[in-house]
């Protein structure tokens, strides 16, 4: 009799076993996994919440088309961490209502958000958060009409 219970027992263990195997791959292979754009958005939101700031220099702005016709704005910018030098790019084709291009000018100094633990993963731009500068600062013109006397530095003069 004991036997009995035992494989009525073993049977019902082995077949709840097989029904969570079978329900986590059935979930697993019919679950609904992130585009790559919502998977980017979502590292976007995670440098601008929790980002260490740097300061960069914006390379170039440019297009790259990709094998499949599509046409990529791309931002190339450079930082430097801890005496190493970094060189990024960030696609920004998905920030075109944030990100004007035509006022994105290469050479300009901007602020880079990067993760602390791999400073490979950084941005120059997000939806709520910009790193480019409008323009260099400008150095007000000093007024004084009067320019500095020098005469006492020429020679034989007294």
């Amino acid at each position: 009799m004991t036997l009995v219970n035992k494989a009525a027992w073993e049977i019902a263990a082995g077949l709840t076993a097989f029904a969570a195997v079978a329900g986590v791959t059935a979930w697993m292979f019919l679950r609904r996994r992130p585009t790559p754009e919502e998977l980017e958005l979502a590292r976007r939101q995670m440098l601008v919440q929790s980002g260490r700031l740097v300061d960069g220099m914006l390379l170039d702005v440019c297009e790259v088309k990709t094998d499949d016709g599509r046409t990529l704005n791309m931002l190339l910018f450079s930082y430097r961490i801890g005496g190493v030098d970094y060189e990024c790019s960030q696609d920004v084709t998905l920030l075109s209502s944030v990100l004007d291009l035509t006022q994105v000018r290469a050479g300009f100094p901007c602020t880079v958000r990067y993760q602390q633990g791999n400073p490979h993963n950084s941005i120059v731009v997000a939806e709520g958060w910009s790193g480019l500068r409008k323009g260099l600062p400008r150095v007000k013109a000093c007024d004084d009409p009067d320019p500095l006397n020098l005469e006492h530095l020429n020679r034989g003069s007294s």
